[in-house]
């Protein structure tokens, strides 16, 4: 049976990748596994923000169909996920590291989940689409992150990161020798390279002598309507960056690039090691990328490509021949997937969908075939930095941009991948038009979002009176159960808890 491990990084641009022509980083195990797999050239995230994109990528819908709107929406316990689905087809499934869920429910359908989440799992990041051109400075990003790039031996990422690779190490280690039949499914989900721009001395050495370029696109002198709130939302002009301090953050991000590289070539080696390398498929993703100056911007939130692509890698080689796969894909694309992985690991039937599913299996793509396939993929954003339902559409070439309060932006990708060129009089324009506009209806999914901000505020707030009862997930744990203890058959413990299992033997007496 065919074990599924994914490998999660947060705020990981596709174009910041050797792998997607990144001449610059040094990402040798991507690289490496890219080579060997399906690599999906045109992946997008579903939203380009971390809980939305999570909640996208765990239940197969777009985020105005699940209520992923923003960083502080909570997922309801009843909403089905790729974990869910995976248990009914027979796979253990276990989270180690980030999915930044909200809410009291902190395992949507994980039977194990081995360490905390690095975000509060509570409503204090609520944006406020009635006061959008209100900062929230407790918890919007500012330029600190650029203005402060560098070396660190230590940081609230890494003490966390480290401790999500261990765990995921131990989940595997721990299921290679462990006597329940069923299939894994773990998702390693890391919080790198997410800013802050800080990187270990190693991985800031490692770009020793490398030319860092700036970025492509400098900063306009005029932005589009979107870039122009973004630039308020990041507070760029509350500060001046230098050249350097840019480069000191494109070479500290590159370094935490390298960073996670490092720790999927250590979950290799330990499948090897396990002996369960040819029998599991490996899944390497992001939620959303980074703009890393591009356009003059940080972070993510926007629907440009160093924000909103993303790395999509599915490594079987016994299955799938070594391709790149042109199509525009998502990120709720993945859990149709995956059940069609399981389907064929388990021999079991998969479960009609709970819910209406908006991504498609990508298994035919990954065999090379896209004879079926829409060729298009979509991506909504209703956080923080707009106070209206935006909408990307991505269609062969072409990716078009649509909020009610901005004008339309509809870029030609394949003969401008730096999206300078507004095609406003182009004749697709009116197709993509009509198409956003049967999308959704945008004023009554905008008060949709402001009632649901509205009453997770007044909830937060009552939260916060008299005790405070915090959702934030702490590991279960029984030592009692762990290492060697007396009500244990010490011989036989030792023996299970060994992988590869000993020689047996037959002693002369007992």
């Amino acid at each position: 049976m065919q074990n599924i491990l994914i490998v999660m990084a947060d705020q990981l641009s596709a174009l910041a990748l050797g792998c997607y022509n990144n001449p610059t980083v040094r990402s040798p195990q991507v690289d490496y596994l890219a080579a060997e797999g399906v690599c999906f050239d045109a992946a997008y995230s579903s939203s380009p923000l971390c809980t939305p994109a999570r909640y996208a990528f765990m239940t197969g819908q777009n985020i105005s169909a699940c209520g992923g709107y923003d960083n502080a929406s909570c997922m309801p316990a009843t909403m089905p996920t790729f974990a869910h689905y995976l248990r009914l087809m027979g796979y253990r499934t276990c989270l180690s590291g980030k999915m930044h869920f909200v809410g009291p429910d902190q395992l949507h359908g994980f039977e194990d989940r081995v360490t905390t989440d690095i975000y509060p799992a509570d409503f204090g990041w609520i944006p406020d689409w009635k006061n959008a051109d209100r900062r929230i400075d407790q918890w919007y990003h500012n330029m600190s992150s650029v203005k402060q790039a560098g070396v660190a031996a230590i940081t609230n990422q890494f003490a966390y990161d480290d401790e999500v690779g261990a765990r995921a190490m131990r989940v595997l280690y721990d299921h290679a020798r462990s006597e329940d039949p069923r299939p894994l499914c773990l998702v390693a989900s890391f919080i790198h390279p997410h800013d802050p721009y800080a990187t270990r001395q190693k991985y800031w050495d490692l770009y020793a002598g490398v030319d860092i370029p700036l970025p492509t696109v400098s900063r306009p002198s005029i932005q589009d309507a979107h870039n122009a709130r973004l630039e308020k939302v990041i507070a760029l002009d509350a500060v001046d960056v230098s050249e350097q301090e840019i480069v000191n953050a494109r070479r500290a991000y590159y370094g935490n690039v390298s960073y996670i590289d490092e720790w999927l070539g250590r979950l290799r080696a330990t499948l090897d090691e396990c002996g369960m390398a040819d029998n599991t498929t490996i899944i390497f993703t992001a939620d959303h990328g980074d703009m890393l100056g591009e356009f003059g911007l940080w972070y993510k939130m926007s629907f440009r490509e160093w924000s909103n692509r993303i790395p999509l890698i599915v490594h079987q080689p016994g299955r799938f021949s070594a391709r790149h796969v042109a199509a525009p894909v998502a990120q709720v694309d993945v859990l149709p997937t995956l059940v069609d992985i399981a389907a064929v690991s388990t021999g079991a039937a998969p479960p009609p969908p709970i819910d209406p599913l908006h991504g498609r299996s990508l298994i035919p793509l990954c065999d090379g075939d896209a004879s079926n396939d829409p060729n298009a993929c979509v991506s909504e954003f209703l956080g923080e930095g707009t106070s209206a339902p935006m909408l990307m559409i991505r269609r062969g070439k072409h990716k078009y941009i649509s909020c009610s309060t901005d004008p339309e932006l509809l870029f030609d990708l394949e003969n401008d991948p730096d999206e300078l060129e507004n095609l406003l009089d182009h004749d697709l324009l009116a197709d993509f038009r009509r198409e956003a506009g049967d999308y959704w209806d945008v004023e009554a999914v905008r008060q949709t979002v402001i009632h649901d901000q509205a009453r997770r505020r007044a909830v937060h707030a009552a939260l916060r009176v008299g005790r405070y009862q915090s959702w934030d997930f702490n590991p279960a744990r029984e030592s009692s159960e762990e290492y060697t203890r007396s009500h244990m058959d010490l011989t036989r413990f030792d023996i299970t808890s060994r992988f590869p299992r000993p020689k047996a033997f037959s002693p002369k007496w007992k």
